[in-house]
């Protein structure tokens, strides 16, 4: 059934406001609950954060008084979304097994979108990025099982393989080599825009996460991991922020952060297993709705176009959080050597990759290297989820 948001009225604005009771959600419980209920969770704060961050900028960038109290209306909203939806994670789950689940979603959402891009340049992107965020979710599980003394595979629940990716220590590069091109704001599919739009998100909200959770740890080795990490995860954010075309006004961006958000509560909410999440997700869109037709007013009075010119007629398939192994070890076969070299990919380590790797290396094992070796010590052997085989990689093979 094709669904057009802007065909669609939603809840009043003035109506939107909810109490405490209504903001006090009750939490998923991280042992019963779908795992992609998680990640669809997590995906949501990450847009919603977005969403709010977007809004603060334009708010700091427009001399009209009437705009910044529009902007403020619906932006609390939106902070009011982001608490329910972000506050529906359990506090029982460590800072550790929520990595797991936002690596989780990294891996599953990007490999997905991958899957489902028109453009190949673009396609190009996400499956270069997926193939570092798998790695990442290796070693985070490994740090799991030494420092909590438990198995990832009750998180990921055997939805997502656990086993090397392009390996971490080769995330590290120059960073003008992580400034892609833009697609074209006036010829790409309009699906191109919220893939973009998503992805950014998701991977702005994990670097976030681990700026802001990394110091929290006693045991150096995951402060360290953290930390590596997490410079990767900002190489991540300019990786994909330069997708979108700097071209886009202000009010059309605007648009877009509110379709995009239509999008997904409509797609979540097409798909979601748990009733009470379901109907937070039913509610958020009939908000987005009403927010999606003030944006399109705000781009009507200021920058004299018609939203419906850069905006998709219609939803576009629900984004679907579902297992991507086969996609994913195709990958491992076949990309585990690229690096990016300009806004282009090459297979062969070049002048400025290799000057990066020796200056923040300094001729030591990074933590992403040395989280394996403790591991190693400890267990005698990796932490590995591979539902499908061996690794598609022969070099990343337990020996």
């Amino acid at each position: 059934m094709t669904f057009n948001p802007l065909e669609q009225r939603g809840i009043p604005l003035d109506r939107q406001l909810r109490n405490w009771r209504e903001l006090n959600v009750k939490p998923i419980d991280p042992d019963h609950c779908d795992p992609y209920t998680r990640c669809r969770i997590i995906t949501m704060n990450g847009i919603e954060v977005e969403a709010i961050m977007f809004s603060h900028q334009l708010a700091r960038n427009t001399v009209d008084p009437e705009v910044k109290r529009q902007l403020a209306q619906t932006r609390y909203i939106e902070a009011q979304q982001q608490k329910v939806v972000n506050w529906l994670l359990p506090g029982v789950s460590s800072v550790l097994e929520t990595t797991i689940a936002y690596e989780q979603v990294a891996v599953d959402l990007t490999a997905w979108v991958a899957r489902m891009e028109p453009d190949p340049y673009l396609k190009q992107a996400y499956q270069f990025g997926v193939l570092e965020d798998f790695d990442h979710l290796y070693r985070y599980a490994n740090l799991y099982e030494m420092i909590e003394h438990r198995k990832a595979e009750a998180i990921v629940d055997g939805l997502t393989e656990v086993m090397p990716g392009r390996p971490t220590r080769f995330h590290h590069r120059d960073p003008v080599d992580n400034v892609r091109d833009p697609y074209d704001k006036d010829a790409t599919n309009p699906l191109s825009k919220l893939h973009a739009l998503t992805i950014l998100s998701a991977e702005q909200q994990t670097m976030n996460f681990y700026m802001n959770t990394g110091p929290t740890y006693m045991e150096p080795i995951a402060r360290q991991l953290y930390q590596e990490i997490g410079l990767i995860e900002e190489e991540h954010v300019t990786h994909y922020e330069s997708l979108v075309d700097p071209g886009e006004t202000w009010w059309e961006q605007l648009v877009n952060h509110e379709y995009n958000e239509c999008y997904l509560y409509y797609s979540f909410m097409e798909q979601e297993s748990d009733p009470q999440v379901k109907a937070i997700w039913e509610l958020h869109l009939n908000m987005e709705l009403e927010h999606l037709h003030i944006a399109c007013d705000l781009m009507r009075r200021h920058d004299g176009r018609d939203p419906e010119s850069v905006l998709a007629p219609e939803l576009p398939n629900v984004l679907t959080f579902e297992p991507n192994k086969g996609y994913l070890r195709g990958l491992l076969d076949t990309q585990m050597d690229l690096t990016t070299l300009g806004a282009g990919y090459v297979q062969e380590a070049h002048e400025r990759f290799e000057k990066m790797q020796e200056a923040i290396h300094d001729g030591e094992a990074p933590p992403s290297d040395r989280v394996m070796t403790e591991h190693d010590a400890v267990f005698g052997r990796e932490y590995r989820v591979q539902t499908e085989g061996e690794h598609p990689d022969p070099a990343q093979r337990e020996k």
